[in-house]
C-alpha cells in the first residue's frame, strides 16, 4: 500500500469536541500555578481593549467640541491623549504577548515533562503495541498545540470577547439607530464564520492525517536506509514519498483556500456594514438627531467590532486542536504505570537486606501469554501436570491465549548456574522478561529469596540484576556514562569493569578514550565492540544475578574467552541465568532447561541430558555438525591459492 494510501489512525484522524469541560477543568490544574500571568495578561488585553474605545469618543469630541469651538489647545490636549493611548497600547500588546508565551511555554514544559516521566513508567506490553513515533508526536506536535491554546488561544479569546462586548456596549449607548444599522450584517459574519469554521475543521484533519502518512512513511524508510540502498530502492521510494507528500501539499491548499476566501467575504460584509451605517447616518444628520463626529467614531467602531468577530472564528480551530490533543496527552497519562514502580527511600539498604545470603530464583507453575486478556475460568490454564488441551474445534469460538510459557517451574540458587536452551520462539527470552518484570504472568508465582516478586518494588528487584542483551543498546554520550549509568558508581570501579572484561582494550583504541562520544544507539563501534561496552556494563554494579541472553555472540573467540574466564569468575556465589542458542557455551551450567513451545521438556546438566539422547542431544548434534562443516569449508578456503580461477 502506498503511503499516500496508507490509513490513518483513529487518534491522528480524530478532532472531537471544540470544548470539553472536563478536559478544560485538568488543563487548568497546569494553568493554577501561574495563576499571576494569567492575571496580568488579562490586565493587559483589558488595557488594550479601553484604549480601542476610548480613541473614537476622542475622535467624536474633537469633532463635536474642540472644532467648532476652534480651540486649539482642547485639540493640543486630545492629541496628547491620542500619543498617551498609543503608548498604552503597545505596552498592554507587549505585556499581552510576554505573558501568554510564558504561560504556554511553562505549561508546555511541565505537561512535556510529565509525560515524559509517566512514558518511562509504562509497562513494556504498552510500547509493543504503541508506535514509538506516535510517543514522540505526543511529546511534540500534541504538547505544542496546547502551547498555541495558551498563547493565540484562550487568553486571547476571552480579550477578543471583552473587546467585542465593550464595543456593542458602547454603541449601543451613543446612538442606538446607528449601532443597529451597523449590526444588520451579523447574520451574514456568523453564517460565514461558521461555514468556514466546518471547512477549516475537515482541512485540518485532513493535514493531520497526511501528516502522519508523511512521518510514519519517512521515519520506516529512513530506518531501514540500508536495505533501501542494498536493493536499489532510492528511485521508488522517492516516488512513493512524493505521493505522500503531494497530498499532504493539497491537503494545504484546500485550507488556503478556505482562509483565502473568508476573509475578503468579512471584509466586504464589514464595508457592507459600514455602508449601511452611512447611508443611515446621512438622515439622521440632515435631521439633527446625529453630530458628525458621532458618525466618524461608529466608522472606528465599527471596524474594530468585526476584527473580534474574525479572530474568535480562527481561535475556534486552535480550541478544536488543542482539545484533541489535551485528549490524546491524558490518554497517555492516564494509562497504568507498571506495578510497585515507585521509587525505594534507600536503595541501597534494602537491596543489601535482600540479597545478604545471595538471590534464589524460583519459578512455581508459570504460565504466561503475551495475548492474553483478564482471564475468566473458561481460559484458565490446566492445573500443573495436566496435559494442555487442544483449542475448541468449532471455527466460530474465540481464540484462547496463545500461550508462550506453560507451568514453567525451576529453582536456582546462589553459585548455581541455569541455561535455557531451545528453538527460536521457545519462550526462553519471556522468562527473562518475567523475572525483570517487563510483563506479569497470568497464572503461577516467581520468587525470589522466598518473596513474590510482585511484592517488591520493581527498582529494589532490578538492581540486583545484572542483564546484558544480544541487542545491544548504547545511548548517544561518552563511554564513560554508557558503563556507568548511575551516579553511585565511581570512576575506578568503572575503569575496573571495563579492564575485566576486556573492554579497555577498545576503550583505549578510540580517539577520545573514555572521553569518546557516541552517535545514536552506540554508533561509532562495532557490534562486538558494543557488547564488550555493555559487559562492562553489567558487572561495574557488582550484582547478585547475571541474566545474559547469549552474551558473546558478537566477539571473536580471543575476546570471548576473555569473557568467559571474567564471567566463570564472577558467577562465584551469584546466581546465573544464562539463554543459550550456542548450546557450546553453556555445557558447565549447572542445569539446562530445555524448552519446547514454551513448555519445560528436558532438563538435567550437559552430560545427563546427552545420556538422555532426546530433545537437547539433537539440538547439540545438529550445531556440532554446523559447527564441523563451517570449520571445514574455513579450511578449505584457506588452502585455495589467492589467484585460483574457478572454472
Amino acid at each position: 500500500m502506498s503511503p499516500a494510501a496508507a490509513p490513518a489512525t483513529p487518534e491522528d484522524d480524530s478532532l472531537g469536541a471544540a470544548y470539553d469541560a472536563r478536559l478544560v477543568r485538568r488543563l487548568l490544574v497546569y494553568v493554577y500555578p501561574y495563576r499571576r500571568l494569567v492575571v496580568a495578561a488579562l490586565a493587559c488585553i483589558a488595557v488594550a481593549a479601553a484604549s480601542q474605545l476610548a480613541a473614537p469618543l476622542l475622535t467624536r469630541w474633537v469633532i463635536d467640541v474642540a472644532l467648532p469651538a476652534r480651540d486649539v489647545s482642547l485639540v493640543t490636549n486630545v492629541a496628547a491623549a491620542f500619543a498617551l493611548l498609543l503608548v498604552m497600547q503597545f505596552g498592554a500588546a507587549y505585556g499581552e504577548t510576554i505573558f501568554t508565551a510564558m504561560l504556554g511555554q511553562r505549561v508546555m514544559r511541565d505537561l512535556r515533562g510529565e509525560v515524559f516521566a509517566h512514558l518511562q513508567r509504562l509497562p513494556i506490553a504498552y510500547f509493543d503495541r504503541t508506535p514509538v513515533g506516535r510517543l514522540v508526536t505526543r511529546v511534540t506536535s500534541d504538547v505544542e498545540a496546547l502551547n498555541e491554546l495558551f498563547t493565540s488561544g484562550v487568553v486571547s479569546g476571552v480579550g477578543d470577547l471583552f473587546t467585542l462586548v465593550g464595543i456593542s456596549v458602547v454603541m449601543l449607548w451613543v446612538d442606538w439607530r446607528l449601532a443597529l444599522a451597523a449590526f444588520v450584517v451579523i447574520p451574514f459574519v456568523l453564517l460565514a464564520s461558521r461555514l468556514f469554521q466546518r471547512r477549516v475543521r475537515t482541512d485540518y484533519r485532513d493535514i493531520r492525517t497526511r501528516l502522519a502518512q508523511v512521518n510514519a512513511f519517512l521515519g520506516e524508510r529512513l530506518a531501514g536506509v540500508r536495505v533501501v540502498q542494498l536493493f536499489g530502492r532510492e528511485a521508488d521510494e522517492a516516488r512513493h514519498f512524493e505521493r505522500a507528500n503531494a497530498a499532504h501539499l493539497k491537503a494545504h491548499l484546500r485550507s488556503i483556500s478556505a482562509y483565502a476566501l473568508y476573509f475578503p467575504v468579512i471584509e466586504f460584509l464589514t464595508t457592507l456594514a459600514l455602508a449601511s451605517l452611512l447611508v443611515t447616518a446621512a438622515s439622521e444628520v440632515q435631521r439633527a438627531q446625529v453630530t458628525v463626529g458621532t458618525v466618524a467614531a461608529f466608522l472606528q467602531l465599527v471596524r474594530r467590532f468585526f476584527q473580534p468577530l474574525q479572530d474568535l472564528s480562527e481561535k475556534y480551530n486552535v480550541l478544536q486542536a488543542a482539545m484533541a490533543a489535551s485528549e490524546r496527552l491524558f490518554g497517555v497519562l492516564d494509562t497504568p504505570a507498571s506495578a510497585g514502580h515507585v521509587p525505594t527511600a534507600n536503595l541501597a539498604a534494602a537491596t543489601e537486606a535482600l540479597t545478604s545470603h545471595g538471590v534464589t530464583v524460583e519459578f512455581d507453575d508459570v504460565w504466561f501469554a503475551y495475548d492474553a486478556a483478564p482471564m475468566s475460568a473458561s481460559d484458565a490454564p490446566p492445573a500443573h501436570g495436566a496435559r494442555h488441551p487442544a483449542p475448541a474445534a468449532p471455527a466460530t469460538a474465540p481464540v484462547g491465549p496463545r500461550w508462550v510459557l506453560k507451568g514453567v517451574s525451576f529453582k536456582v540458587g546462589p553459585g548455581q548456574s541455569l541455561a535455557l536452551v531451545g528453538h527460536t520462539g521457545a519462550g526462553k527470552s519471556t522468562v527473562v522478561n518475567l523475572l525483570l518484570r517487563f510483563y506479569e504472568p497470568q497464572r503461577g508465582c516467581i520468587r525470589i529469596n522466598g518473596r513474590d516478586i510482585r511484592e517488591l518494588p520493581v527498582d529494589v528487584l532490578r538492581s540486583l540484576v545484572a542483564y546484558v542483551q544480544q541487542d545491544i543498546f548504547l545511548f548517544a554520550g561518552d563511554i564513560r556514562s554508557n558503563i556507568r549509568l548511575t551516579s553511585e558508581l565511581a570512576d575506578d570501579a568503572v575503569q575496573a569493569a571495563a579492564a575485566r572484561v576486556g573492554a579497555d582494550r577498545v576503550i583505549d583504541r578510540l580517539p577520545g578514550g573514555w572521553s569518546h562520544q557516541l552517535g545514536e544507539r552506540g554508533a561509532g563501534v562495532s557490534v562486538g565492540e558494543r557488547q564488550l561496552l555493555a559487559f562492562a556494563r553489567a558487572i561495574a554494579s557488582d550484582p547478585s544475578l547475571l541474566l545474559l541472553d547469549e552474551a558473546t555472540s558478537a566477539v571473536d573467540s580471543q575476546v570471548e574467552a576473555d569473557i568467559q574466564r571474567a564471567v566463570a569468575a564472577l558467577m562465584r556465589g551469584r546466581t546465573t541465568i544464562a539463554i543459550a542458542h550456542r548450546l557450546s557455551t553453556v555445557t558447565q551450567a549447572d542445569e539446562i532447561l530445555v524448552l519446547h513451545h514454551g513448555e519445560v521438556v528436558e532438563r538435567g546438566s550437559h552430560r545427563a541430558l546427552l545420556e538422555a539422547r532426546g530433545t537437547y542431544e539433537r539440538l547439540f548434534r545438529l550445531q556440532a555438525g554446523e559447527n564441523r562443516e563451517t570449520k571445514l569449508v574455513s579450511e578449505v578456503a584457506l588452502r585455495l591459492p589467492t589467484d585460483a580461477t574457478v572454472g
